[in-house]
């Protein structure tokens, strides 16, 4: 599985494509256009919550042994101190910002641009039960529903990379497997569950055999398929994509005994949520 501090990342990445598309620097003051319902979103974002944070509250404001950052929120969103700074973006200023923008009540102390107020994870796991931590858990705990459009807003904004990376003459077929999965509750958490699971697919170092496993490579396996169909085709090319990995992996790193787990959580995007 990917080490939290990576998870924490591929979950909430901005990632742009110049070269491809027409960028602009991105928007956070909307929800994104879907043709989800509210309760949908509801239901990805309590999916989500239980994943990555096991469905408590409590949960809502961590941090990681070895990390540099808080990490708050149902994504794990990254808060780094003053004077901090690593390889992970950080998204915790923008999801507040987002939120502010919603109609979210921030608490009094905390404003969108400021850095996080716990120096390091001490001081942090020291004021569990301060304040400021009970306050941050409310406010994440009420906005559920805003901190999953804002996941999928960036989702979103990760397709263009995986478009300019797809195999020659795949790129169309990515994209509307994209769209097929991502006009479902069960598709578009499908879409952001694998890619915390096994990345987008786009970094060229991670390949076995010069075969990758990301999102990407689930999207050019799947065939085409139409949005009620979708989740399950991608819990199917998923799997496939996951047992080719396996088989290409080295042998010294022992990677099938990971490949039953693997299969059972690609099982599940066929689940209804």
């Amino acid at each position: 599985m990917i080490p939290s501090s990576w998870r924490s990342s591929l979950l909430i990445s901005i990632i742009t494509c110049t070269g491809c598309v027409a960028t602009s620097p991105p928007s956070w003051s909307q929800a994104p256009a879907t043709r989800l319902t509210a309760a949908q979103v509801d239901r990805i974002g309590q999916r989500i919550w239980q994943n990555e944070c096991g469905g408590s509250v409590d949960g809502l404001t961590s941090w990681n042994q070895g990390e540099q950052f808080a990490s708050l929120g149902i994504g794990h969103f990254i808060w780094y101190p003053a004077g901090a700074r690593g390889p992970f973006e950080e998204s915790f200023p923008p999801l507040a910002r987002y939120l502010q923008s919603r109609g979210a009540a921030l608490p009094g102390w905390l404003t969108p641009g400021m850095p996080c107020p716990w120096a390091s994870r001490q001081a942090f796991l020291a004021d569990h039960q301060g304040p400021r931590q009970r306050d941050l858990r409310v406010l994440l705990s009420r906005t559920v529903r805003e901190q999953t459009e804002f996941i999928m807003q960036r989702s979103r904004q990760a397709l263009p990379k995986m478009l300019a990376a797809a195999a020659p003459g795949r790129a169309a077929g990515v994209r509307q497997n994209y769209e097929a999965l991502s006009a479902t509750p069960e598709g578009m958490f499908a879409l952001i569950d694998y890619v915390n699971f096994k990345g987008e697919g786009t970094n060229p170092a991670e390949r076995y055999r010069g075969e990758g496993w990301g999102l990407l490579q689930v999207l050019e396996a799947m065939p085409p398929s139409a949005p009620a169909g979708a989740p399950a085709a991608f819990a199917e090319a998923s799997a496939a994509i996951l047992s080719r990995r396996v088989a290409n992996s080295p042998p010294e790193r022992g990677e099938q005994r990971w490949l039953a787990g693997w299969r059972a959580r690609c099982a599940r995007y066929r689940q209804p949520l």
